[in-house]
């Protein structure tokens, strides 16, 4: 960038002027004053005095006007030296200023790019040293977290010969500056800015951090819970909990289409369900776009509430429901971060879906189950009753004419009664519910596996090693098929020892191995159990659809071998 003309200073005469006057001028002048001199000396030829007026003339008038003349050209030299001197210098400063200018956007558009907090103390220190060039830059903030930087220097700490500038970060912490000279106040009021800008980071960084901590509890929440209503109530929680405010409302569809409470809850408690939804909620339904209520259908929707926020529930389909949020507060949502807010809505979404089928499944199931029990009994225990009452109508016949073959016939119903108790209690046993959400996994499994020895007769041997985490979902999958496993041991293999072992590793693996008949796993592996009611297929299926692996050894005299392995959480 070429320097610009230093600026004309009135009253001073350039130098350019300067020599232009003494070219014009001193010529014509010169022979004027010499003419002059020369008619003077002539007149003093008669005198004697000519040879010293030359002398005094040329000797030291010529001279000194001379030197008269550069002199006033070379002090209009220096101006301009001094001039471009001192604008050599303003373009240093600038350049300066623009350089550090450039270095403190960078550093804000590192310190919004950075993906943690950590990051933006690392980004903050490095960003320190280039702005400033300090030589060294420490920075802390709250949580314990630092960061050092250093510039160009050989030395890998500070040292007692640098000069500290310490400046305090707006909401806590404090940045250390350490330069080789002492700090201007200009550099003071720059580490100032750089402290504002830092702080505006980590309040970002955090910003980011508590909403991927709300979203992954969120997340939690769908996974988990198949409860419909704890479930609206975890993910309208965690909503509220984020704007700080104190009621909250969910509105689902029925199956016609109407829009009715399921959850509600204020300062005075969960509300009922099932009353039909507010004119806002409607509204919010209608428009698809989160909306913000009026004061009357904030007060509508919730007794004392004087702001209300409500966003939609869609699906691909249609629409799933609507969730409300209100304070007493006028301006509770003025500052609310609506597509976060959105974004956890639409996860609520899903997470009704799912629940909705996991009931839709779980109906569906206990019919299946009751049908199965049904056929049970009746192609079972029924018949087998049947049959003892038959005996016993023949023994009625024959205890007074064959009372030794009566006697037989009331043994072998004897024997046959005491089987079919011991399958009543069996099944008993297998549709006893568990709970796990109550005891956990590994608590479960050690009473399910101790009752079933007690319950069956047969020797069972648990074995628990590693560390296991599972979710709740996946934690049902591993004991049903235990409980599936153990089950059809009791019915079909005539088992003397059953040994059951859990193991977690990389992934959680389940064994379940018996000394029993065993079978053709090819023979029978889409039948279903008649004690549990999944079939081997079924059990794979299960396992597989969590990214496990599910595989059944056995042969006919040589026992059973059943192995479910599940990831880990």
């Amino acid at each position: 960038m070429p320097a610009a003309p230093p600026a004309h200073i009135p009253g001073e005469v350039r130098l350019s002027d300067r020599v232009r006057l003494v070219r014009n001028t001193l010529p014509p002048l010169i022979v004027l004053v010499v003419v002059t001199v020369e008619l003077l000396i002539a007149q003093l030829r008669n005198t004697g005095g000519e040879v010293w007026a030359h002398v005094l003339f040329y000797g030291l008038v010529g001279p000194a006007v001379t030197y008269f003349s550069v002199e006033w050209i070379a002090e209009g030299t220096r101006a301009r030296e001094r001039a471009e001197r001192e604008l050599r210098d303003l373009y240093g400063q600038l350049s300066a200023s623009h350089g550090r200018l450039r270095a403190v956007q960078e550093l804000m558009r590192d310190l919004t790019d950075a993906p943690d907090m950590g990051a933006v103390v690392e980004v903050a220190a490095r960003g320190a040293v280039r702005v400033t060039g300090a030589t060294h830059a420490t920075l802390t903030v709250p949580g314990g977290l630092s960061g050092t930087a250093r510039g160009d220097t050989l030395l890998a700490s500070p040292s007692a010969d640098l000069y500290a500038l310490k400046v305090g970060i707006p909401g806590g912490g404090a940045m250390a500056l350490h330069f080789e000279t002492p700090p201007t106040p200009e550099m003071e009021a720059l580490a100032q800015a750089l402290a504002a800008e830092v702080a505006n980071g980590v309040e970002a960084a955090r910003q980011r951090t508590l909403d991927l901590m709300t979203l992954y509890s969120v997340d939690q929440s769908i996974r988990a819970e198949r409860n419909m209503r704890r479930l609206l109530s975890r993910v309208t929680r965690n909503m509220a909990g984020r704007l700080r405010v104190d009621a909250r409302a969910a509105y689902l569809t029925d199956q016609d289409g109407l829009l009715r409470l399921e959850y509600a809850q204020d300062r005075s408690g969960e509300s009922g369900a099932g009353t039909p939804a507010p004119a806002f909620a409607l509204r919010v339904a209608q428009a698809g776009t989160p909306l913000v209520a009026t004061p009357e259908e904030a007060a509508e929707v919730f007794a004392g509430a004087a702001s209300a926020l409500g966003f939609p529930m869609r699906d691909d389909e249609d629409l799933v429901g609507v969730l409300v949020l209100g304070d007493a507060r006028a301006d509770a949502f003025d500052d609310a971060r609506i597509p976060l807010l959105a974004l956890m809505a639409g996860q609520a979404t899903l997470a009704v879906r799912n629940a909705r089928a996991y009931l839709y499944s779980e109906e569906l199931a206990i019919s299946d189950e009751r049908a199965r029990i049904a056929r049970e009994i009746h192609d079972g225990v029924a018949q087998s009753l049947a049959f003892a009452a038959l005996k016993l109508d023949v023994v009625a016949r024959q205890i007074k004419t064959q009372p030794e073959q009566a006697e037989a016939e009331v043994r072998a119903a004897s024997t046959l009664l005491r089987e079919q108790i011991r399958e009543v209690r069996r099944s008993i046993f297998a549709l006893r519910p568990i709970d796990l959400e109550r005891y956990g996994l590994l608590e479960t499994v050690r009473r399910y596996v101790e009752d079933f020895g007690q319950q069956n007769r047969v020797k069972s041997v648990l074995s628990i090693t590693g560390d296991i985490t599972l979710s709740p979902s996946d934690e049902a999958v591993v004991f049903r098929i235990l409980q599936e496993s153990l089950n059809n041991i009791a019915k079909h293999a005539r088992a003397h020892e059953v040994k059951v072992s859990l193991h977690g590793a990389a992934h959680v693996t389940l064994r379940v191995q018996d000394d029993g008949a065993g079978f053709d796993p090819e023979q029978i592996s889409g039948r279903v159990s008649s004690a549990g009611g999944l079939g081997l297929m079924q059990m794979r299926e299960r396992v597989e659809a969590r990214g496990g692996r599910y595989r059944v050894l056995s042969a006919p005299g040589h026992g059973t071998v059943v192995e479910a392995e599940v990831p880990q959480a």
